[in-house]
């Protein structure tokens, strides 16, 4: 088992940043890719950025290429995502996920309980 933890949400205007975490704990837990997901209210959860066990290969979705970057730090069990130039349509709950790789959310076994985003105009 893997279990996941995020922190680093918040409220912040639109052309901000945030910097979320993900702290993973569990067995194998540096060697799982790992995503991240959002969802806003009345919508399905989305894919945002994933990222491989070394930290060598990325993937985006189109909407936040240029502005979010997904990182790992292995040594501390953490995975990251910087959001600079934040807009008001990113506001949604993160949701931190591993084991998996690709963008369908079914493709992971294991989820974080999320962290809001909340992007004012």
């Amino acid at each position: 088992q893997v279990q996941l933890v995020e922190s680093g949400g918040g409220l912040v205007q639109a052309g901000g940043s945030l910097r979320l975490s993900c702290v993973a704990s569990g067995r194998a837990r540096s060697t799982y890719p790992m995503g991240w997901f959002r969802q806003a209210p009345g919508k399905e959860r989305e894919f945002v950025a994933a990222i491989n066990w070394s930290g060598g290969s990325t993937v985006y979705e189109d909407s936040v290429k240029g502005r979010f970057t997904i990182s790992r730090d292995n040594a501390k069990n953490t995975v990251y995502l910087q959001l600079n130039s934040l807009k008001p349509e990113d506001t949604a709950v993160y949701y931190c996920a591993a084991g998996g790789w690709g963008r369908e959310a079914i493709r992971y076994d294991y989820w974080g309980q999320g962290t809001q985003v909340t992007v004012s105009s």
